[in-house]
């Protein structure tokens, strides 16, 4: 008995509906392009909100494309392009089961074989629909005995497929909620970071805005220790929309509001700002989720920037009005987040460590006091780790330790990690 992931493809494993971006492609001459643009949206939309029957929505889609197999290749070539991020980085969850993944989709594997075999995902596990073609290569039908093509489809194959164990369904449409409806599955995740339908997140067991929160969620393998949906960012003042967009792309929980509160920032993981909404040395004494600031100014004082050394922020700032800050800013605060970076920080010591690939990164912020070093590697070498990377910078105030390792942990070394004395603040990367 084992566990099973379904996984849709079209606005789950790809950003996108395929079938819309084919019709993109193939009535880009057309003279009504526009119109029938938007039948095909409106067909998809009404079938993944329940509203139409997903054959009757199939039927009408494809008999607008006027699509052929050199539309086909220009499709996989643009789907691979838009792979949802999420997917795209947590590719070891793929490899590690590609027993247990099956794509389910109502698409065809014309389009969606190419792009899910590069995330080892085998041939054998994908289920979708065929196109039919005439000699010329065009796409004059698809193969209605597929169960795919039919309205419950994705019902029916799965009772077809007999599979023994606990399965787990992730999508946004309402055929994938039908699985969770059927009984045949144990959870349904509503998967949100593309789009979020009201008919279908309001069923779902879970929502799940990205595929780091259903892999925490469920304790799987992923790229990330933490989802970045549970992080909030929260905004105040003049922040460049590109700055807040880059923010979104990365998945973090944006929170603007207009002034700064000890309430909102006891909540925030990220604070971005302006020169005129900075917080209070006192605030953030308080602020013990708080990790990063990125100021669009300069930082009001050398007290502000002591006091967040000293409870384990780092703060990146700019002159104020540089037009390079609505990318600088946010770029500085994901490398950050993502990888430990500390480059160009105006109250953390420097360091720029390389990614280093199948490790785990570990980052540990103390005050700079002796031996605190030694006790780290004391712990990681009575757990039989070995340290494939270290680094350590310091200043006045804190000490900064990256520690990169190849193996797994467990709960009790995080706990003895976290418990070393003079420790400010500890946490998981990758």
């Amino acid at each position: 008995m084992g566990q099973y992931y379904i996984i849709d493809f079209d606005s789950t494993f790809t950003q996108v509906e395929a079938l819309d971006e084919l019709a993109r492609i193939s009535l880009n001459d057309h003279p009504d392009r526009e119109l029938i643009y938007q039948q095909i949206e409106d067909l998809t939309n009404a079938a993944m909100e329940g509203k139409l029957s997903f054959a009757d929505s199939l039927e009408g889609r494809v008999k607008l494309l006027q699509a052929n197999r050199n539309h086909l290749e220009q499709l996989v070539k643009h789907l691979r392009k838009k792979v949802s991020p999420s997917f795209s980085r947590n590719s070891k969850f793929f490899k590690e089961h590609h027993d247990d993944v099956l794509i389910v989709s109502g698409g065809f594997k014309e389009f969606i074989t190419p792009v899910v075999s590069e995330y080892h995902i085998k041939k054998e596990n994908i289920y979708a629909n065929t196109f039919e073609f005439d000699e010329q290569g065009n796409i004059i039908g698809y193969d209605r005995s597929n169960p795919l093509s039919q309205e419950g489809g994705k019902v029916k194959l799965l009772k077809e497929l007999n599979l023994q164990g606990d399965i787990f369904g992730i999508g946004d449409g309402y055929s994938d909620f039908q699985l969770k409806e059927s009984g045949l599955i144990k959870k349904f995740f509503a998967f949100t970071e593309n789009i979020a339908r009201k008919s279908v997140v309001e069923k779902a067991d879970y929502v799940t805005p990205s595929l780091d929160e259903f892999l925490y969620i469920n304790r799987l393998p992923r790229a990330i220790s933490y989802p970045k949906n549970r992080i909030k960012c929260l905004v105040v003042g003049q922040v460049e929309p590109e700055a807040i967009a880059q923010m979104q792309k990365e998945g973090y929980n944006i929170r603007v509001k207009e002034e700064i509160t000890e309430a909102y920032l006891q909540e925030a993981g990220v604070l971005l700002c302006d020169e005129a909404h900075q917080p209070t040395p006192e605030q953030l004494e308080n602020a013990g989720r708080l990790k990063v600031i990125g100021c669009f100014g300069k930082v009001g004082s050398r007290k502000l920037s002591e006091v967040a050394c000293e409870n384990g922020i780092i703060i990146f700032d700019d002159p104020k009005h540089n037009p390079r800050s609505s990318d600088f800013i946010p770029k500085r605060v994901i490398a950050f987040m993502n990888e430990g970076k500390t480059h160009t920080s105006c109250n953390f010591p420097d360091l720029q460590p390389p990614r280093v690939n199948n490790a785990h990164r570990l980052i540990h912020i103390h005050k700079n006091v002796p031996g605190i070093l030694a006790q780290i590697n004391e712990i990681f070498a009575s757990h039989n780790i070995n340290i494939v990377g270290e680094f350590l910078v310091t200043n006045a105030q804190i000490g900064y330790v990256i520690t990169d390792v190849d193996a797994g942990y467990d709960e009790q070394l995080l706990r003895q990690l976290k418990a070393i004395d003079y420790t400010i603040k500890f946490r998981l990367l990758y």
